[in-house]
C-alpha cells in the first residue's frame, strides 16, 4: 500500500475547540486536505485549548508562546487588531514565532513531512523559510495570504520579508485578484501566484430553508468588530433607516476589541431598540440567522493601517441562505459579487448610499430574492468547499511533484 504524503499546516487562526466562534476556515480547509494527505496542523495554544488531539481527523499540535493566562495574541479579534488595540503585546510577537518555528521543527525530526501548507506570508511564511533551512533539504511549500498579512504589515523591512517568503515558496494562493495586484506592487514574482478563496459549505451548510420565514425589514451584520467591517457606518445610516421603516432592527453577530465604542454609537444615537448585538455566533447557528434576515450588510472599509477584507465570504454565507446583500465596493467583494440583482454595491463609509441601498432592498425585495436564487449555482462552482479543497489538493500535489 502506497504511503500517503505527510503535510504539514501552519496557521495562526485556528479553532481552539469543537464549534469554537472563532473563524475556521484554516480547519475547514485542512480536514478537507486529510482526505489526500496525512495532516499535522502546528497552531498556537489558547486557555482551554487541548495541546494535542484528532480533530476531524487532523492532528492538531498547539504550541505555548507565554503564560497561560497572556496566550492571547492570536483570538478575540485577529493578531494585527490585537497588536493596535494593546501595544503591549508586541512583547508577544516574538515567543509566538519562535515557539512555532521550534515545535513544527521538532515535528519534522520525528515524521517524515514532504511538503508544507503556510497560512499567511508573516509570520508563517518566515517560519517556512527557516524549515527549509534547518532541514537542510528544499522542503515545498505553499503559502496562502488572506489579507492583513500583506495590507497591514507594512514598511521596507516587511515588504522585503514578503518578497523572501515567496521567492522561497513552491506556490502562492492569495484569496483575491486585488491581492495578487498588491503582492506584484510589492515587486514578489506574481507569476508563481493563483488566485483561490477558502471556501464555503453552500452543499449542507449555508442553504435556502422555504420554511423559515423572512422577515420584512431586519437587517443582519455578522463579523469581528474590529475597523475594517465598517460597522460603525452602518450604525451611522440606521436612523435614516428606521426614518423610512420604523419598524426595523439590526442584528449584529460578532465580537471583538471595538464592541464597547459601537456599542457607546448606539447609545449616543439612540438606537437601543432597534440595535442587538448578540456575541459570537457558531458556524452552526449562522444559518438561521442569515435565512430570516431581510438584507445582509457588509459595510467593509479600508482601516487607518491600511488593512482590508481579504476576501468577504461571509457575503457567500448570505447568498448561500437566500438572503439579498449590501456591500462596499472594494476588491474583497467584487471577486465575490457576480453580474445579478442580489445585491447592492456602495461606496465604502458612505452611511447615505447605505441606508438608499437598504430601503431599496426592503422595497424591492422579490427582485433581489430572486436574484439571489438566480446566482446559488455559480456560487457552488466557485466557492463551495468541494470545489475549493480540491483545487488546493491538486496545487499541493503539483509542489510534491515539482520537489521530486
Amino acid at each position: 500500500m502506497r504511503k500517503r504524503p505527510v503535510l504539514l499546516v501552519l496557521a495562526s487562526t485556528y479553532p481552539r475547540w469543537r464549534g469554537d466562534y472563532e473563524p475556521g476556515f484554516t480547519h475547514e480547509l485542512t480536514k478537507r486536505l486529510a482526505e489526500d494527505f496525512d495532516v499535522i496542523a502546528v497552531v498556537p495554544s489558547a486557555p482551554g485549548a487541548a495541546s494535542h488531539e484528532i480533530l476531524d481527523g487532523v492532528e492538531v499540535i498547539r504550541y505555548r508562546y507565554a503564560p497561560r493566562c497572556f496566550e492571547t495574541l492570536v483570538n478575540d479579534g485577529g493578531i494585527v487588531a490585537n497588536l493596535r488595540r494593546h501595544r503591549w503585546k508586541l512583547l508577544l510577537v516574538p515567543t509566538f514565532v519562535l515557539a512555532q518555528a521550534w515545535r513544527a521543527w521538532r515535528v519534522l525530526r520525528i515524521r517524515q513531512v514532504d511538503l508544507i501548507h503556510v497560512h499567511w506570508l508573516l509570520p508563517q511564511g518566515l517560519v517556512a523559510t527557516w524549515l527549509q533551512v534547518l532541514s537542510r533539504r528544499a522542503l515545498p511549500y505553499l503559502v496562502t495570504s488572506h489579507g492583513a498579512d500583506l495590507f497591514a504589515l507594512r514598511g521596507p523591512w516587511l515588504r522585503a520579508l514578503k518578497r523572501h517568503v515567496v521567492r522561497r515558496a513552491e506556490a502562492v494562493t492569495v484569496v483575491s485578484q486585488a491581492m495578487r495586484d498588491e503582492l506584484a506592487r510589492l515587486g514578489a514574482d506574481a507569476g508563481k501566484v493563483t488566485v483561490r478563496s477558502m471556501g464555503v459549505d453552500l452543499a449542507e451548510r449555508f442553504t435556502p430553508d422555504e420554511s423559515v420565514e423572512r422577515a420584512s425589514h431586519e437587517l443582519l451584520f455578522v463579523g469581528r468588530l474590529v475597523e475594517k467591517k465598517g460597522l460603525r457606518h452602518l450604525i451611522d445610516a440606521m436612523p435614516a433607516i428606521l426614518a423610512a421603516f420604523p419598524m426595523a432592527g439590526l442584528t449584529v453577530a460578532g465580537f471583538g476589541p471595538e464592541e464597547s465604542v459601537l456599542r457607546q454609537q448606539v447609545r449616543k444615537l439612540g438606537l437601543e431598540a432597534s440595535v442587538s448585538f448578540i456575541g459570537a455566533v457558531p458556524q452552526a447557528d449562522l444559518p438561521t440567522l442569515y435565512r430570516r434576515a431581510s438584507v445582509f450588510v457588509a459595510p467593509f472599509v479600508q482601516a487607518s493601517s491600511g488593512d482590508q477584507e481579504g476576501l468577504g465570504l461571509v457575503v457567500v454565507e448570505a447568498l448561500g441562505c437566500g438572503c439579498p446583500i449590501v456591500a462596499s465596493d472594494l476588491p474583497a467583494t467584487r471577486d465575490v459579487m457576480l453580474d445579478t440583482t442580489a445585491y447592492v454595491r456602495v461606496l465604502p463609509g458612505d452611511s447615505d448610499a447605505l441606508a438608499r441601498a437598504v430601503t431599496d432592498i426592503f422595497i424591492r425585495s422579490e427582485i433581489y430574492r430572486r436574484g439571489v436564487e438566480a446566482c446559488r449555482e455559480p456560487l457552488m462552482q466557485r466557492f463551495d468547499w468541494h470545489a475549493v479543497s480540491r483545487d488546493y489538493a491538486r496545487m499541493l500535489k503539483a509542489c510534491l511533484r515539482a520537489d521530486l
